[in-house]
């Protein structure tokens, strides 16, 4: 157990202890996250797609126009519907341009027919970029799909950190990008949506970059989408290990790769593990991204994570 686990577990017992005592505000974000869960000691899973798994078949050749693609999303949330699945997960990319209120609650209504939850929605941030213009529409369309997150009924938004931009310190990226997160957070929080950091290359490569800004980004609406196929380092699972307790959003994809960028399929038995020993309790998407046509082999995925996570 990590040195981190143990300072987090001696917070939960001081706030048992001394009900209404102010805690420092490093542990804000944290007490929050798992306070509702202080008393449950088992975890629970629930599964998702991931539109992104469906990419060829939802991706537009005009942004502004949507009849050219071979699914809606409409068609994709049928699917999830016929693969028994109790989520559905709808990417930001995959929505027409513009986005309209009445079009989120079509959605909206599709699902909840269908007796699926929206588990959450994907957006393509990016923090690092210094004050400036750039930097205002990183955040602008953030607060957006924040409010379309909401109409939705979507919890979590899977964001990145970004990326070191030319000629700018990694230390002041690093700020640029806790700051970012927490100015989004602090929106998010206002329309009740969590946003979940995802490992996902750069400066959330390995566990530890990813642990230094879930470190410093203080909001009770923040945490970790926990991407079981982005760490390519020597220990795969362990630096999962390292993050799990985290996680407020979980996707798994179905191959993982270390330094030698040899794929091998994920072991999604020791993925339920991890997840079981840190007590997860949320959705396990899956995010499908190799070869062979998804309609065809996402059902049968889906299948093997239900008997993994049994």
């Amino acid at each position: 157990m990590t040195e981190q686990h143990h300072r987090r577990n001696f917070l939960q017992n001081v706030a048992t202890c001394c009900a209404g005592a102010a805690l420092p505000l490093a542990a804000t974000r944290m007490t929050a996250a798992q306070e509702s869960t202080a008393s449950i000691d088992s975890s629970k899973f629930k599964f998702s797609l991931a539109a992104y798994s469906y990419r060829s078949l939802l991706k537009k050749k005009d942004a502004k126009d949507s009849s050219d693609a071979k699914l809606q999303l409409s068609d994709f949330i049928d699917d999830c519907a016929r693969m028994q699945l109790e989520g559905t997960e709808l990417t930001s990319y995959y929505f027409p341009n513009p986005v309209t209120p009445a079009y989120l609650r079509t959605l909206k209504r599709q699902c909840f027919r269908l007796g699926l939850d929206v588990s959450g929605t994907a957006v393509g941030n990016d923090f690092g970029h210094p004050p400036g213009a750039a930097r205002d529409q990183q955040i602008s369309a953030l607060k957006q799909w924040i409010e379309y997150a909401e109409i939705l009924g979507a919890p979590v938004i899977r964001v990145f950190a970004g990326h070191v931009k030319p000629n700018v310190a990694p230390e002041t990226a690093h700020k640029l990008m806790v700051s970012g997160l927490e100015e989004c957070c602090d929106y998010a929080g206002q329309h009740g949506v969590h946003l979940a950091l995802e490992n996902h290359g750069g400066p959330t490569s390995t566990a530890a970059g990813l642990l230094a800004l879930v470190e410093d980004v203080q909001s009770p609406w923040f945490g970790v989408n926990l991407d079981t196929g982005n760490f390519h380092t020597e220990d795969i699972y362990g630096d999962l290990a390292k993050v799990a307790e985290h996680a407020v959003n979980v996707q798994v994809k179905v191959v993982i790769s270390g330094p030698d960028k040899v794929k091998r399929p994920a072991d999604f038995a020791r993925i339920a593990k991890i997840l079981r020993d840190v007590g997860y309790r949320g959705y396990v998407v899956l995010e499908y991204e190799e070869a062979g046509d998804p309609r065809e082999v996402c059902p049968a995925f889906v299948e093997k994570l239900r008997q993994a996570f049994a």
